[in-house]
């Protein structure tokens, strides 16, 4: 059965609100807070286009107005030469006992390809702020993966972490540029910083015209395991979707995503990474429109 997602509408784009705020509400990350309210982080840009992690808080009864924007970046780019000295644009949020871990794609500039990505992770004791796990990253391009990792989802449940992340398989060159293909890669740890990556592939290429599968969004329901993403080929993005019976092997069944782009509007040319959550009895997207984020973030409710 297709799902049938119901769109609220935009609620946040960057206007140069803060020095670090720019442009664009990337990769939205919703967490709750209490009752209806909602802490969104999102990754914005600033006059130099590096990004920075920040927050809006909304109550989902009235979701398009703001109630708060943050007054500095939850994440702001590392030091001169480290694997985020170019931007740090936060990807999944994971609650274990009273720490939780904000995983985030480091961004490094490159010289015969654009931009180089790998993951690191910040952590916070109860309510206190993030802090870098270390100055290095926890998943970056290995023996076997030599090109770059980028947004993922990660997922606790009893004793093992897992994690569905962007995995780079190559840069081809063409008139305008290197262009790149990624797809969704898999791995599991004993404790969310240390992973064992085999190479596992959970979402593939669905042709050779496919370029890109991003920002995995993952839940673990009674019949299945459940997971939204990004896909484009020669086109702009779009939103699909997947089920498994174990996490790790997936069925692409990308026409029951249930959402597409509208006819006009901040989201009527791409829609793109989802952020998928549950809240009273009912399931919630967050995503991303025109532009990777340019025009902003909006969400939905799943009828």
């Amino acid at each position: 059965m297709t799902m049938k997602w119901r769109k609220f509408g935009l609620l946040f784009c960057a206007e140069g609100q803060r020095p670090w705020l720019q442009t664009h509400a990337s990769v939205p990350i919703g967490e709750h807070i209490a009752d209806d309210f909602y802490r969104i982080y999102f990754s914005a840009r600033d006059a130099s286009n590096r990004a920075h992690t920040g927050f809006v808080v909304i109550d989902l009864q009235q979701p398009q107005t703001v109630l708060e924007v943050s007054e500095r970046p939850v994440l702001a780019p590392g030091g001169l030469g480290m694997f985020d000295d170019s931007g740090t644009m936060a990807t999944w949020l994971t609650q274990a006992g009273a720490r939780r871990y904000l995983y985030y794609v480091g961004w490094n500039l490159g010289v015969t390809v654009p931009f180089r990505n790998a993951i690191g992770v910040a952590i916070s004791d109860g309510n206190a702020p993030f802090v870098r796990y270390a100055p290095g990253a926890v998943v970056d391009r290995s023996l076997h993966e030599p090109h770059f990792c980028a947004s993922c989802c990660v997922i606790k449940e009893g004793e093992e972490w897992h994690i569905w992340y962007v995995s780079c398989t190559g840069w081809e060159p063409h008139l305008g540029g290197p262009v790149h293909r990624y797809h969704i890669k898999y791995a599991t740890s004993d404790d969310g910083i240390h992973w064992q990556r085999n190479g596992h592939i959970a979402i593939d290429y669905a042709n050779e015209n496919e370029v890109a599968i991003s920002r995995p969004s993952v839940l673990h329901d009674a019949d299945a395991w459940k997971m939204w993403y990004s896909h484009r080929g020669k086109g702009s993005y779009r939103i699909g979707y997947a089920e498994s019976a174990d996490g790790r092997h997936w069925l692409r069944q990308d026409h029951r995503s249930g959402i597409d782009v509208s006819l006009s509007g901040w989201d009527a040319e791409m829609i793109e990474y989802p952020h998928v959550f549950d809240h009273e009895g009912q399931r919630f997207m967050l995503y991303n429109g025109n532009g990777y984020g340019r025009s902003g973030f909006g969400l939905a409710v799943l009828d």
